[in-house]
């Protein structure tokens, strides 16, 4: 199924904007799962299980994974939402970006071995650093715009249009995925909770491009702010995206019922300003 189908299902099937992160901290881990050979893969699986209903997609993080030598079970995890939750996508954020001839390897690795459903890219190196990932038309390719994180100021806040006129690199870039790099209707936008304004004007050059909008929760991101600023004309185009404040609601034996509260609570505050 194309990414943008799934996603447009999981908003209507599961009445969800929110995505849920899967960051997994062992450190965080609750004191029965820490030190087994499989303790990543048990402690997101029950995140998993206990959210599924709730979100619209799931996302892991893939440097979480890789510095626990932890890929195998990155690969189980996907395939465990995959076969017991088809209805829910999941993102690789992995923020590549490359030359063409190693973007094809990392285009394989997201879609083929781990078969993700979409993957976050860095759009800094240009559109052939991103073609690669366009040869798989139904998966999403979710580009950088304005993150989260205070020092994306250094860059995207930058004028880019020269001479009198005043363009910031943000909006460059939403611009050029919307108008030039969107020919299979896959593409999204990655917009930080923490910066409203800019949300609100990515959303006005982008029509009803879907944005994944992390930076609420643990990063202080405002929900009301989030959804009025980012929500489509139908109340939906939006993956707002929360992790910690859900993975670590509790470090006990119940850390999956505690996620599960955390997220239906997540969910029903998005949704109280999806309409108006």
């Amino acid at each position: 199924m194309h990414f943008m189908t799934a996603l447009a299902d999981a908003w209507r099937q599961h009445d969800s904007l929110l995505c849920v992160g899967l960051d997994p901290d062992p450190a965080r881990f609750p004191a029965h799962l820490k030190g087994r050979p499989d303790a990543i893969f048990e402690f997101c699986a029950g995140i998993v299980d206990a959210t599924a209903d709730l979100a619209c997609c799931f996302k892991p993080q893939i440097a979480y994974f890789a510095a626990q030598r932890a890929e195998a079970q990155l690969e189980a995890l996907i395939d465990h939402i995959h076969d017991r939750h088809p209805t829910v996508p999941v993102i690789l954020d992995a923020k590549r970006g490359d030359i063409g001839s190693t973007a094809e390897q990392y285009a394989i690795e997201a879609f083929e071995r781990y078969r993700a459903d979409a993957i976050t890219l860095s759009p800094y190196m240009g559109r052939d650093s991103v073609e690669p990932y366009f040869a798989y038309p139904d998966k999403g390719v979710i580009l950088l715009c304005r993150t989260s994180n205070a020092g994306g100021s250094d860059l995207q806040f930058l004028n880019v249009a020269g001479g009198a006129g005043e363009e910031r690199l943000f909006e460059r870039v939403a611009r050029l995925v919307a108008e030039e790099w969107n020919a299979s209707g896959n593409c999204a936008l990655v917009v930080g909770a923490t910066f409203p304004t800019e949300i609100a004007r990515v959303r006005e050059l982008t029509g009803d491009m879907p944005l994944l909008v992390p930076g609420i929760g643990a990063q202080g991101g405002d929900i009301e702010a989030t959804v009025k600023a980012g929500r489509s004309a139908a109340g939906t185009g939006l993956m707002i995206s929360s992790s910690r404040a859900i993975l670590y609601a509790s470090q006990g034996e119940d850390y999956a019922e505690a996620a599960r509260r955390a997220a239906l609570a997540t969910r029903d505050a998005i949704n109280a300003h999806r309409q108006g």
